[in-house]
């Protein structure tokens, strides 16, 4: 088995603010999985907000190197339930490492993983293009920019309505508003008629998420559906959401990869929750593995590679108001560049 490790930074097209931070590049890691004939690829995106490191993830996932070589060729899920003791947590690095295997299984099955996991390519959502918090006049430059059917805005300002009311003077496409925690109760019943008139389809963790009775209030009273993002980290969250939020937003870096990110689409399944998946801003190579996702969902925010300059690897690519999926197996995707490999 050999195990490497990659540390890249992906240099974003515009300036990407939300509500608690902005940023201009996006450090992400990549670890390449081999068992000697095939090889795989995965991919988590560090963040300041949530205390990840690229060099963190390395650090823990180097840890366990001799017990993935161990078990390198059992099943995704039995490599999952076998190491995941030993993260403590660090559910990017695990998510990372979990994406390898998996991309590393369709391989070595000679089929794409959706095919193994019995689904088909059709009926699939499109993926949102995300608008970072800026000016009105960025805003609209960026719409103009990528003109795309579907926006994600990112809100969390002192003129929300306002902003949604200019954007919508620009475009008829849906718009999809995150605030990333950053309304009260209040606020949000009260935008909420105001943004489903401007063609609002449904809110985002309007709310932090610990306040769970300002999300019973919103979850009875606001006239547009909400979706749980950071009151949805791990399996244990899905349960807790059905009473409070209409969907849940699953991110594979938060709740540690393709293995319970499944789960978690199953379980949000049969609460008769409407079920997304989003990004973190990866390259092609994180976006690949949610493109398996794909025929699961309703909602999915998949648009990392759209949002970088300099992506690092082919594989399933979102353009010309489509999905586009490569002819390999796995993931679909393959690595372009290659730095130099980072030890812990």
């Amino acid at each position: 088995m050999k195990l490497k490790t990659y540390k890249y930074k992906l240099e974003l097209k515009n300036t990407f603010r939300i509500s608690h931070t902005a940023r201009d590049f996006q450090e992400t890691l990549i670890v390449e999985l081999s068992d000697g004939e095939f090889t795989g690829y995965g991919e988590a995106a560090a963040t300041s907000y949530y205390g990840v490191d690229v060099e963190s993830m390395i650090a823990t996932i180097k840890a366990i190197e001799p017990l993935i070589a161990e078990n390198i060729h059992k099943t995704p899920e039995e490599l999952w339930e076998i190491t995941n003791p030993h993260f403590k947590g660090n559910s990017f690095a695990q998510c990372a490492l979990d994406i390898a295997m998996h991309d590393l299984h369709g391989k070595r099955n000679e089929k794409p993983l959706y095919e193994l996991w019995g689904l088909e390519l059709k009926d699939l959502p499109l993926s949102n293009y995300t608008i970072g918090i800026d000016s009105v006049q960025v805003m609209v430059r960026k719409m103009q920019e990528f003109p795309w059917p579907l926006y994600k805005i990112k809100l969390g300002t002192d003129e929300d309505v306002e902003i949604i009311r200019e954007l919508r003077k620009h475009t008829d496409a849906v718009f999809r508003v995150d605030a990333n925690c950053a309304w009260t109760a209040e606020q949000t019943i009260e935008y909420a008629p105001i943004m489903k008139e401007l063609g609002v389809e449904f809110l985002e963790q309007p709310l932090p998420a610990g306040d769970l009775e300002g999300m019973k209030k919103v979850f009875e009273h606001s006239v547009l559906p909400v979706i749980a993002d950071e009151s949805c980290i791990k399996e244990s969250d899905v349960r807790k959401c059905a009473d409070l939020f209409h969907g849940v937003n699953v991110k594979l870096t938060k709740c540690g990869g393709l293995t319970p990110g499944r789960r978690m689409i199953a379980e949000a399944r049969e609460l008769g929750l409407k079920v997304m998946v989003g990004c973190m801003t990866e390259s092609t190579v994180g976006i690949s593995a949610i493109g398996q996702l794909l025929p699961l969902l309703d909602y999915v925010d998949m648009d990392g590679g759209m949002l970088i300059k300099n992506d690092i690897a082919d594989g399933v690519k979102v353009y010309d108001g489509k999905t586009h999926f490569p002819d390999r197996n796995g993931t679909g995707a393959e690595l372009l560049i290659f730095n130099e490999e980072l030890k812990d």
